[in-house]
């Protein structure tokens, strides 16, 4: 039987049906929950009987240890929320209620003293630079602008009458008329020269080139072209006998050479046969003996190794991972029932501690210190507070009447010593001319009034309404 090929086996489904343990519903758990608190699923895969039958132990084993531990880990929750809300929170305000104005006092004194160095080295910096420019650069200033440029324009015009001006005028006067005369000389000395060339030297080696050189030179030319015709004509025989003798030597090397290799080509093919026939021979023999290694190795080691994976690790494995899920499982559902369980007892304690402490302490505020609170108030603080302000209303009215005094003391010593100051004297100014000046009109009582002066022609306008006067017929006069 090959253990290999044999098809895996299906998973055994077991006689008994299986039904999950009902879990006590907690409170805040909905109805159509699973035994986790997720929903359940429709359709889960079956379970062994090895799940079932170690749930329900494992659970409870897991819950009695894990409620003590849930419990720890909650009241150190609730231990830490307190000291955070209690302690470390209001002891980090009062440390930056207290170190704030002391860090903004110390960033005030350092920004007031580098403000101070600032300054300080600002000037210093502008008065170093001052003196630079008085050491420095003021005398270089100074000896450029007044003695280097006036001196150099000095010596620029004494080289200009001294060097420059005689320089162009020689120039002008004495070298340009002396260059003209000998570019005339030379330029006859070369035309001189240039006629005694063409008549010693050129005319006759032209006589001699056509009379003399050219016909030799035609002479030697015919004479090597024979020469080169020959010498051809001799190579070619030469060429053509030695090329037919070495195609019939070439034609008895290639006839030697075919028999040659069809010889070699015979033994060769008889040796390829007889090697071929021997090494499917040898092929054969290795293939029969390594499928026959092969198979008493794969009997030997790979099935017994398949058989011990199939019937016995992967069981056990099954089984581990079963235990192993099944352990997981109960450790979240045993925190979830601990965390459930350590809310009831934190809520009863909590519950307990109010009637034990919390409301004896609010009755005893509430009806007792209360009260006590607010006739001590209005009893003993608001009249002791009111008697401060008055005493220090009374003192600061002292304090400021011995400061009139004093002040008036000082004044009339300083007069007595030095005199009254001397008051100062209004200055008149002057009125703008496009302003005029009003004019005083009489009224009908007697007595100046201010109003447009007809006699200048200034436009007069309706008067207005008065007691003493009335714009109807029957009070005119």
């Amino acid at each position: 039987m090959d253990l290999e090929k044999s098809p895996p086996s299906a998973p055994r489904e077991s006689p008994v049906p299986r039904e999950t343990p009902a879990q006590p519903e907690l409170p805040g758990t909905p109805a159509a929950s699973g035994a986790h608190g997720v929903p359940a699923r429709q359709d889960a895969a079956p379970e062994g009987c090895l799940a079932v039958a170690i749930r329900i132990p494992v659970r409870i084993v897991v819950l009695v240890l894990v409620v003590p531990v849930r419990m720890v880990w909650d009241a150190l929750v609730v231990g830490g929320r307190f000291l955070r809300d209690a302690l470390f929170r209001p002891l980090g305000r009062a440390f930056m209620w207290v170190f704030a104005p002391v860090g903004r006092a110390f960033v005030w004194l350092v920004e007031g003293i580098a403000t101070v160095v600032a300054w300080v080295l600002t000037g210093f910096g502008y008065a170093l630079a001052w003196l630079g420019k008085l050491v420095f650069v003021w005398p270089w200033v100074g000896l450029w602008r007044y003695v280097a440029l006036p001196l150099g324009r000095a010596l620029a015009w004494l080289g200009n009458v001294l060097l420059v001006v005689p320089a162009v005028w020689l120039y002008e006067r004495v070298l340009t008329p002396v260059g003209h005369g000998v570019v005339w000389a030379l330029r006859g000395i070369g035309a001189g020269c240039a006629w005694l060339w063409r008549v010693s030297v050129v005319a006759p080696a032209g006589w001699i080139y056509r009379a003399l050189l050219a016909p030799t030179g035609r002479g030697f030319a015919w004479a090597a072209l024979g020469l080169w015709g020959a010498i051809t004509w001799v190579g070619r025989g030469v060429w053509a006998g030695v090329t037919w003798a070495s195609r019939g030597l070439w034609a008895g090397v290639v006839w030697v050479a075919s028999g040659l290799w069809a010889g070699i080509t015979w033994i060769g093919a008889g040796l390829w046969a007889a090697m071929t026939w021997i090494g499917r021979g040898i092929w054969a023999g290795v293939t029969w003996t390594a499928m026959v290694v092969g198979t008493l190795l794969r009997w030997i080691f790979v099935v017994p190794v398949v058989a011990l994976w199939r019937w016995v690790l992967a069981p056990i494995g099954r089984g581990i991972a079963v235990v192993a899920r099944e352990i997981g499982e109960a450790l979240g559902h045993a925190w979830r029932v601990a965390g459930y369980i350590s809310l009831a007892v934190g809520r009863f304690l909590g519950r307990l501690f109010r009637w034990i402490f919390v409301e004896p302490v609010r009755w005893a505020y509430k009806c007792v210190l209360t009260p006590v609170g607010h006739l001590v108030r209005d009893a003993v603080w608001r009249p002791a507070a009111e008697a401060a302000r008055s005493v220090g209303r009374t003192t600061r009215q002292a304090l400021a009447s011995a400061r009139e005094t004093a002040r008036q003391t000082r004044a009339d010593i300083r007069r007595m010593l030095f005199g009254a100051p001397r008051e100062p004297e209004p200055v008149a100014l002057s009125k703008p001319r496009s302003e005029p000046e009003p004019v005083l009109l009489a009224k009908p009582g007697g007595g100046p009034r201010s109003g447009p002066d007809r006699s200048r022609g200034e436009p007069v306008g309706a008067e207005a309404r008065t007691l003493g006067s009335s714009t109807t017929a029957l009070t005119k006069d």
